[in-house]
């Protein structure tokens, strides 16, 4: 017991609080489940004594109902008792599931930049599913193993002290056997838990990314890499199968063989008649024999559980116990918004020493459009991060309307800013509920006015079921111009007073990209605008247009003030890229 970590425990016990009485209630039937037990065998030692031999009929009857009492209330003792650990343990899990996904959630997005997906679903489902077994399968089933064992041991010294003797003296070597199996079957559970972390980081990215993984047959390098994680996996659980292996057996042996060595000696002590031994000693041992040694043997595996629990506690613990990722939300509730930002000296690393925002200064005035146009890794859409607090700044300061974005409420902030994403993330649900998000406070008919008044209405209805159409796992079922439609759907009925568009008309169709400009023009109306783009083309009638390289804001102006520069970046960036779209349309 050792190698059990007791703050771990004692940090999951502490889980178990609410549920006290529960608690309290299972402890109860283990001790009554013990006592039941060990006192069958008793009773079978006392009808062959005083009513077998003697041929005493009714006292045989009244002692056969009498055990059959009490095989009752020991089958009563052990449902109550399994059911109540079983439902105690569900219903801690669910208290430490629904706690660490909503401290999952709380993480700032460069959280997420580090940790493999399939390792936190781990974490979530399996880890927590194994917690549960420290009190279904483990920690109670052991305090009841090891009370049943000091129960029996009583009624055993009661008995014939002599056959008791020679009990104990075999249970030091099952002991041993079973302090070796622990020790080893922890390093094996350790490395199983590690491999399966593995194979569901690897299975989770590859079905994410199956496309790529077609597109650029991978198929079969993928599936070489799969079998070699899953080798690993199945060898972790090899060592596992063979030390169970190995102890149960050699355990089944030491029971037996001190069976057999009870027999032959007390018989001899009954044939030489030494007045302590009886033949109901005899029945009796045989029984509980078996009922003292099998606990034992199962303690082992039940301490398995216990320890596969608390290694999976380990690791959700670990996580809880994160908190310099946990954002740390104001106090103002941000109500409707002007508009007004401002970014002062703003500096961002998202490592360390590596400064992706450099000391910039930024004004965007309430209802003002502006577009921020550059070159891949300029810092475009870390601005955006940090306007919705993604991740924290360095150094300076983000406002909206005079206040620092620092003192709002995360939720209230991000109430007031609908961001429209090139990428855009639809879940397996609904058109409805993907634009809803399942807010309560938006009703179906809110979602058609909005989506009339925008311009997406017939598209919709085009689709088998319309707004109920079930789009599939992030939207496979719609083209990447139509997930655009339903982001800014998504964006318009949430009523924001900031909203973002990051490349939202790129890779798209032609006749997606006007529904797009229709909806665009709709969307900004009357509230703050960022536009980020890589096609100058859209953002030619922004109020202000801001232009960053390399982290700073190297020119900022209307297009017409930036297009006349002689040698401005703008200027050289529009028309090298005018160029291209002018061979392409020769190309083509």
């Amino acid at each position: 017991m050792k190698t059990i970590k007791s703050s771990s425990l004692k940090k999951v016990m502490q889980f178990a609080k609410p549920y006290k009485s529960r608690y309290i209630s299972v402890i109860i039937f283990a001790v009554a489940l013990s006592v039941f037990a060990a006192l069958r065998p008793y009773l079978l030692k006392q009808t062959v004594d005083s009513y077998v031999r003697t041929g005493d009929d009714e006292g045989l009857l009244y002692y056969i109902i009498l055990m059959g009492i009490v095989l009752m209330l020991e089958v009563v003792s052990q449902f109550y008792f399994v059911y109540w650990a079983n439902w105690l343990g569900q219903d801690i899990v669910k208290d430490i599931r629904e706690k660490l996904f909503r401290h999952i959630t709380a993480f700032r997005m460069k959280f997420f930049d580090n940790e493999p997906v399939g390792k936190l679903v781990t974490r979530t489902v399996f880890d927590i599913e194994s917690i549960a077994k420290i009190f279904s399968q483990g920690l109670f089933m052991i305090i009841s193993d090891l009370l049943k064992m000091i129960v029996i041991l009583g009624f055993m010294f009661y008995m014939n002290w002599k056959l008791t003797l020679i009990v104990l003296l075999a249970m030091p070597i099952l002991l041993y056997a079973t302090r070796i199996f622990q020790i080893k079957m922890k390093g094996a559970f350790e490395e199983v838990r590690t491999q399966v972390a593995n194979l569901n980081t690897f299975v989770q990215e590859r079905l994410t990314g199956m496309k790529i993984v077609q597109l650029f047959n991978r198929e079969e390098i993928e599936y070489e890499k799969f079998k070699d994680i899953n080798q690993k996996h199945n060898k972790a659980w090899l060592k596992n199968i063979l030390y169970n292996s190995i102890f149960f057996p050699i355990a089944d042996i030491i029971s037996s063989l001190t069976l057999g060595f009870i027999i032959w000696y007390g018989g001899l002590n009954i044939l030489n008649g030494d007045g302590i031994t009886t033949f109901g000693d005899l029945f009796a041992y045989t029984m509980l024999i078996s009922m003292l040694f099998n606990p034992l043997r199962q303690i082992a595996d039940k301490f398995n559980e216990l320890q596969m629990g608390i290694i999976a506690s380990d690791r959700v613990l670990e996580l809880l116990d994160i908190e310099n990722f946990v954002q740390v939300p104001g106090q103002i509730e941000a109500g409707h918004f002007k508009g007004e930002i401002h970014f002062e000296n703003v500096r961002f690393s998202y490592i360390q020493g590596e400064e992706v925002i450099k000391g910039i200064n930024l004004d965007v005035k309430a209802g003002e459009t502006i577009a921020i146009v550059g070159a891949t890794g300029a810092g475009k859409s870390t601005i955006i991060n940090l306007l919705n607090r993604f991740y924290e700044i360095d150094s300076g300061s983000i406002t909206v309307d005079g206040t620092n974005i620092n003192d709002f409420t995360l939720e209230s902030l991000r109430r007031q800013i609908a961001i429209v994403l090139q990428d855009v993330f639809l879940f397996a649900d609904s058109i409805l509920n993907n634009i809803t998000l399942n807010d309560p406070n938006i009703s179906r008919e809110e979602v058609i006015d909005a989506a009339k008044a925008i311009g997406v209405h017939d598209f919709i209805e085009t689709l088998p079921g319309g707004y109920d159409y079930n789009v599939k796992e992030r939207g496979v079922m719609l083209s990447s111009g139509q997930r655009q439609l339903i982001a800014f759907l998504r964006a318009y009925v949430s009523n924001p007073s900031i909203l973002i568009l990051d490349e939202a008309t790129s890779s798209i169709d032609t006749y997606s990209e006007e529904l797009i400009r229709t909806a665009t023009e709709k969307v900004t109306e009357g509230r703050t605008s960022i536009v980020i783009a890589h096609r100058l083309a859209t953002i030619v009638n922004a109020d202000k247009i801001i232009v960053m390289d390399k982290g700073v804001i190297v020119e900022q102006g209307s297009h017409y003030d930036l297009i006349n520069r002689e040698m401005g970046y703008y200027r050289n960036l529009y028309f090298s890229q005018f160029a291209v779209e002018s061979t392409e349309g020769e190309v083509n």
